[in-house]
């Protein structure tokens, strides 16, 4: 059953421009609390193929739209089996105390009543609540942006805990078995980079998307501001390699027990550690290279880990490529890219080259289709795209190995004046960040795939560096993608291009281990700069 009902847009909004279409999301609700494992996978296995489905075996998804928010939003069962309404009350663990907003009232508002007779007014109510935590907890986080040189340190020092090696160099050193069907091994090295990438030129390398927190590691162990004795830090730093111990177990048949393993011996292990209970981990980061929901297990799935559901795990602040939209003290930063430029000349120099790009291509999609699932986005975005008898729209079919080639990637969208970038098994996408360090607009089907996730690296202002179009109205064929973006005028191309490319961009790379950045903040430093502030404002606030 899928309810759908609108909220008003409020007078202070900006009136969307012309060839931007409404915001939209679907809240799955899940009210089956007990179902037995092969029943789930076999749910499992039906959701991933049907991206699109809106009525799943015993899933209920409880759709609403705005103005701002209106078509819908179905999670990937690949990733997580479902994305829950926070059900409230009194419970903390989805704000932080002494935030400089109104983050007591963040995650307080009644749940859904568990039956197929639901009010609208019941579900008006969740929505416009649902909208609303998740708007306040973006302006707190932009809250805690600063326009500070990452280098002075004020006297906010970062101590980077020195764990055992199983929580991390171990995890490493597991990465042949880690995927069947590749030697990951190849795509970690280099301390997360992966082998360079000759033909793309210097500072291109072969990074996976789940090389995160080796690269976030190697940088904080050279960060100006790292101090060696915990008395003088702020901010302290846990390299727990929490996404490669998830990938470890993905493909391999144990128990959940063994799963949440690692994650309760860490929790153990820091409970011992009197810098930790001194401000029972507020001022403590992780950084976990894979998506919220992997870390996010639910009682009737199988997939993942219950890491971030533990009680312990609340008051930290933990840097994903995906958050979890409810959760404030989930903080999305950008997806590693293949791009991790030395120096500012790396930076100006590939800013050169892709400005006086011609952009062959209006239009490109790197991506395949889901099986079995004729009425998704990706379906529907394929059809139009390859059926343009004009060649303005070129697609790659990552259904073959070209996708595994970054070069491909890059100089498609270097070559594209649009890159269509509808949702996946989640709703964020690499290709994301892989198109804005190509210069090439990325156009959004979901307000989750980016507006939701990067308030430090992307502006509040989506359509500066963005096209939005209604997923509900492309999947329904009243619109045809490739015929409204052909219609945006060229300044207006221009204009987004030179935003996203001397903007943006250095601010979603990641420098290479030993960068040597003077004239541009990275996402490494943007990230940094923003959590020292985070911490000294905490630190303001207990003393006060």
């Amino acid at each position: 059953m899928a309810v759908s009902v609108s909220r008003k847009k409020s007078k202070s909004s900006r009136k969307p421009e012309p060839t931007h279409s409404y915001f939209g999301f679907t809240i799955l609700y899940n009210f089956v609390s007990r179902i037995s494992a092969t029943v789930f996978i076999l749910i499992l296995i039906y959701m991933w193929s049907s991206f699109s489905t809106v009525i799943t075996g015993n899933i209920i998804h409880v759709c609403f739209s705005t103005r701002k928010l209106s078509s819908l939003y179905c999670l990937s069962a690949g990733t997580h089996p479902s994305i829950e309404i926070p059900i409230s009350t009194n419970q903390n663990n989805s704000f932080t105390p002494g935030i400089e907003s109104n983050a007591t009232e963040l995650g307080k508002f009644p749940s859904i009543p568990v039956t197929s007779r639901v009010a609208n007014t019941d579900i008006n109510e969740e929505a416009a609540n649902a909208v609303k935590v998740i708007e306040e907890q973006l302006q707190v986080h932009r809250s805690w942006k600063s326009d500070k040189n990452y280098a002075t340190c004020d006297g906010r020092g970062i101590y980077v805990y020195d764990l055992p090696s199983k929580f991390n160099n171990d995890l490493v050193g597991q990465c042949r078995d880690m995927v069947p069907w590749q030697d990951f091994c190849r795509y970690i090295s280099n301390k997360g980079l992966g082998e360079p990438i000759s033909k793309l030129g210097k500072g291109w390398y072969q990074t996976h998307q789940y090389s995160l927190e080796l690269i976030f590691h190697s940088r904080v162990l050279k960060h100006p501001c790292r101090v060696y004795n915990e008395n003088d830090a702020k901010l302290f730093y846990v390299p727990f390699y929490g996404g490669l111990d998830i990938l470890r177990w993905h493909f391999k048949n144990v128990s959940n027990d063994v799963k949440d393993s690692l994650g309760l011996e860490l929790v153990k292990w820091l409970e011992r550690q009197r810098s930790w209970n001194r401000n029972s981990g507020k001022d403590h980061v992780f950084v976990l290279g894979k998506i919220s929901w992997d870390f996010r297990r639910t009682s009737n799935s199988p997939w993942g880990t219950r890491l971030l559901e533990l009680d312990k795990m609340q008051n930290p602040m933990k840097l994903l490529i995906e958050r979890q939209p409810w959760h404030v003290n989930d903080i999305g930063i950008p997806h590693p890219s293949y791009f991790h430029p030395h120096s500012d000349n790396d930076i100006i120099a590939w800013q050169l080259k892709i400005i006086k790009s011609n952009r062959r291509n209006l239009v490109s999609f790197a991506g395949a289709a889901r099986a079995g699932a004729e009425g998704n986005i990706r379906s529907v975005l394929i059809d139009q795209c390859t059926s343009t008898s004009d060649g303005k729209c070129k697609f790659l079919n990552c259904s073959s190995a070209k996708c595994y080639e970054p070069e491909s990637i890059i100089e498609l969208f270097v070559d594209s004046e649009f890159c269509l970038q509808p949702p996946g098994d989640s709703p964020t996408r690499k290709s994301v960040f892989d198109s804005l360090i190509s210069g090439c607009i990325p156009v959004v089907f979901d307000p989750f795939t980016a507006y939701y996730q990067y308030p430090w690296h992307l502006p509040d202002d989506h359509d500066k560096y963005s096209v939005f179009m209604d997923k509900n109205e492309v999947t329904k064929m009243n619109v045809n993608v490739v015929e409204k973006l052909a219609n945006i005028s060229s300044r207006e191309r221009e204009n987004m291009r030179r935003y996203i490319i001397y903007e943006l961009l250095p601010g979603l790379v990641y420098g290479d281990h030993d960068s040597e950045l003077e004239k541009f903040q990275d996402a490494f430093a943007i990230t940094m700069n923003n959590l020292l502030e985070r911490v000294s404002r905490l630190d303001e606030a207990h003393n006060d």
